[in-house]
């Protein structure tokens, strides 16, 4: 539990099963920067030129979900209220219109309701993540960005619960060569450095991504070394929440192939075509098709 502080009760859409949810972030390990125990998560915002820690406590139950927010300090509970706001990607409305003409959502649903992608709102967050999850396993991916955060980040606190921090200047300037020296790849090294260098400089602003469409912000993000479609599909779905379906990713081939397609595995393009009806709930079905698969049920 969390010592007392500033604190704000928020409800969230329904349904959605917070802690089953906000297990991603410890399934293939403690990364630091997004920490979750089973019942706080623990996370960082900049707000007003500083980065600020702030943490979310599960309440309510899946029908009716709710997340108490906390600070250290009140200046920031605005922030970190909004920050909770933004913390799933949900498309309830349209959703439930999928549920009702799809046998298959309906059904995953009916077993792990409420079950929902986390996002990561922050761009070089979500690029570094993505960067270190290149073609190794997700728990090597995990242990990799601790170590980066641990080396060039920022430690914050709230209730006494420690958090770290990307800190874009410091990893901006760093030497990919002292990236290698954590277990990244050379290329690897190169790319985050290169990412930190595109935010820091304004040429990648999230602010400006957000006005532009899809194949827009995909055509800026790739244009950029070491980010794939791949990439920018994900930030797509997980840092802007737009109904994206990630079809190039492993996972997401695996789960529509067994869901949709006998069981084999699809190229891209059959991955797209198998998922053109899940429209402006995309996001939400493949976090539960993906959760399928990592439970290791069959949709």
């Amino acid at each position: 539990m969390l010592a007392a502080m500033p604190t704000a009760e928020l409800d969230l859409p329904g349904p959605l099963d917070v802690p089953r949810s906000l297990e991603v972030f410890r399934r293939w390990g403690d990364d630091l920067a997004d920490r979750w125990d089973g019942e706080v998560l623990v996370r960082t915002l900049r707000h007003d030129g500083a980065t600020v820690a702030w943490a979310a406590t599960p309440a309510g139950d899946v029908a009716s979900p709710r997340l108490r927010v906390s600070v250290d300090d009140p200046a920031h509970l605005d922030a970190a209220v909004v920050a909770a706001e933004g913390l799933f990607v949900t498309a309830p409305e349209p959703f439930e219109a999928l549920r009702a003409g799809d046998p298959v959502v309906a059904a995953v649903e009916a077993r792990h309701p409420g079950v929902r992608g986390c996002r990561e709102p922050d761009l070089l967050s979500a690029l570094v993540r993505l960067i270190s999850a290149q073609q190794v396993n997700l728990r090597w991916a995990a242990t990799t960005r601790a170590r980066l955060v641990r080396a060039t980040g920022l430690v914050r606190s709230v209730g006494g619960r420690e958090v770290w921090a990307l800190d874009p200047q410091r990893l901006a300037a760093t030497d990919p060569a002292e990236l290698r020296t954590l277990q990244f790849t050379t290329r690897k090294a190169e790319y985050i450095v290169g990412a930190a260098v595109e935010v820091t400089s304004g040429h990648l602003d999230l602010g400006t991504l957000r006005e532009r469409g899809d194949e827009d912000i995909v055509s800026r993000l790739t244009a950029v070394r070491g980010l794939g479609r791949w990439t920018a599909e994900w930030v797509l779905a997980r840092t802007l929440g737009r109904p994206v379906v990630v079809a190039g990713d492993l996972g997401v081939r695996k789960a529509v192939g067994t869901a949709y397609l006998g069981g084999r595995m699809p190229a891209e393009a059959e991955v797209r075509a198998a998922t053109a009806h899940w429209g402006p709930a995309a996001a939400v079905a493949q976090a539960v098709l993906l959760h399928t698969l990592v439970s290791g049920e069959r949709p």
